[in-house]
């Protein structure tokens, strides 16, 4: 863990990361940003809940510049408890969210939602079943592996040794056998994958309508990791459809989406994107692709790019049979969210230098567009130095406001002393993977018989950080 001197209130007023931002469309009290976070809390139509109102509420007592809701559908299918907005039906209780956030803040807090897209993934599948009732058979299956009938010809699979089920069944059959079946956007054999040029701009479109009709500041397009859009940008998109192949063609949708929503949305509404400074796999796009991005996106007219790196399913970890695989789990996803356990670099930021170049390339060719960096950001100290350098105009914290959601304001009272420093070791993480609510091992036990206290599903977690009355003051103990 970094050592730090957390500053005097004086000091930390008279800082960098606790001044006003105004450019263009993006007006911040503070240059302090948390990144989407999916807590699943929300309904399994995709609802807002209680808890999804009291997740948000509990951040926006922290008073951060701005706050954005985790990543939300924009077209309605089902999707477990993640929260929708494919529908005018959501609407009322974004609304309220966007209420709670506002008395919660006090107004000091800008609230933006991330929209997304993805494609349909399936759990690894037992073997047997897989083999005797998931796999389509073909005529390349009945050519290798000839027998009387289908029904025989399963059965004849289930025998085979992995050898020769290798002789038989496709790559991509082999991949749906042993990591569970994938969609990806060169897809383009299926009818919905390849109308997604056109079926998507209008999607987000009236998605970000949606929100804000809900009240909603702005949104954030979510252009990274391994969803839709961010898979149209990678290297590996190879469509020959107009929307693959050259830097320009895997653009063309991502910029397509963001001119439906901005010609959708009032003018003072922002429209910003997260995206990958690298996609950190093997043939993935490039540090410098990704700065071309970036130029790309400023000159369309994005309100902000907020810059992630890694977190993709090509290098993702098998799955255990009846789970999904998980894209933080590979190399890149070690990228994406590193931990204090291993990794002389440690997790502590990893993505600063990148964005530092794509922020760079962005002035460069004229445009002042805000950048926002994030990831193992937990001290003043390590926010100052990376405004202070110019690497970014807004430094964001997810798992450090996880472990303490006040603690931009404790920082700003001078009272850094009082932090819940996060250990980066992905207990959150973990809770994601699973699909679980997701708490930190630093408050999740903590007094569970609280009047009041919301616990997870399990009984044996509570659902938000205990609370802090900054009128209280803490007297340091004995050296």
């Amino acid at each position: 863990m970094p050592a730090t001197e957390w500053p005097s209130a004086e000091s930390a007023r008279a800082g960098l990361w606790f001044r006003p931002l105004e450019v263009g469309r993006l007006v911040l009290a503070t240059r302090t940003w948390v990144p989407a976070m999916v807590p699943w809390r929300a309904a399994d139509s995709g609802e807002v809940t209680e808890d999804v109102l009291d997740w948000y509420t509990r951040f926006a007592r922290g008073r951060p510049g701005a706050l954005v809701v985790e990543a939300t559908g924009v077209r309605d299918v089902p999707s477990g408890p993640l929260l929708r907005i494919g529908h005018d039906r959501f609407v009322p209780g974004l609304a309220e969210l966007r209420a709670r956030v506002e008395r919660a803040s006090e107004g000091q807090t800008r609230l933006f939602i991330q929209l997304i897209d993805f494609l349909a993934i399936r759990r690894r599948p037992d073997r047997e079943r897989y083999l005797r009732e998931f796999l389509s058979i073909t005529d390349r299956h009945r050519s290798r592996c000839p027998a009387a009938n289908d029904r025989e010809l399963r059965e004849r699979l289930v025998s085979l040794s992995r050898p020769e089920l290798e002789e038989v069944l496709s790559e991509r059959e082999l991949e749906a056998l042993d990591r569970g079946a994938r969609e990806r956007v060169t897809d383009t054999f299926l009818p919905h994958v390849r109308e997604l040029p056109q079926r998507l701009p209008e999607a987000f479109a009236s998605a970000a309508a949606r929100a804000e009709a809900a009240g909603f500041d702005g949104v954030e397009l979510h252009y990274a990791h391994a969803y839709t859009l961010a898979s149209f940008l990678s290297a590996r998109n190879d469509r020959s459809d107009g929307y693959g192949g050259s830097l320009a063609g895997r653009m063309r949708l991502p910029l397509e989406v963001h001119q439906a929503v901005r010609a959708r949305v009032g003018g003072r509404f922002v429209v910003g994107a997260r995206y990958l400074s690298e996609e950190c796999i093997t043939g993935g796009s490039t540090l410098t692709e990704a700065e071309q991005m970036g130029v790309a996106f400023a000159a369309h007219g994005f309100d902000f790019l907020s810059l992630s790196r890694g977190g993709k399913f090509e290098d993702a970890k098998q799955p255990a049979v009846g789970e999904a695989a998980y894209p933080y789990t590979g190399p890149s996803g070690w990228e994406c969210m590193p931990t204090t356990l291993a990794d002389e670099r440690g997790p502590f930021g990893r993505n600063v230098a990148p964005t530092a170049r794509i922020r760079h390339a962005i002035r460069a060719a004229g445009f002042d567009t805000p950048v926002v960096v994030a990831g193992g950001v937990a001290t003043f100290d390590q926010a100052e130095a990376i405004l202070g350098a110019g690497a970014a105009d807004i430094v964001g914290s997810a798992r450090q406001t996880l472990a303490d959601p006040d603690w931009f304001e404790k920082v700003r009272l001078g009272r850094g002393s009082e932090v819940r420093r996060c250990e980066f070791t992905n207990y959150c993480e973990g809770l994601d993977q699973k699909h679980k609510q997701v708490t930190c091992k630093l408050w999740d036990r903590l007094d569970l018989d609280e009047p009041g206290v919301r616990l997870a599903r399990i009984g044996r977690r509570r659902l938000l950080a205990p609370t802090w009355d900054a009128s209280e003051v803490v007297e340091p103990g004995p050296e």
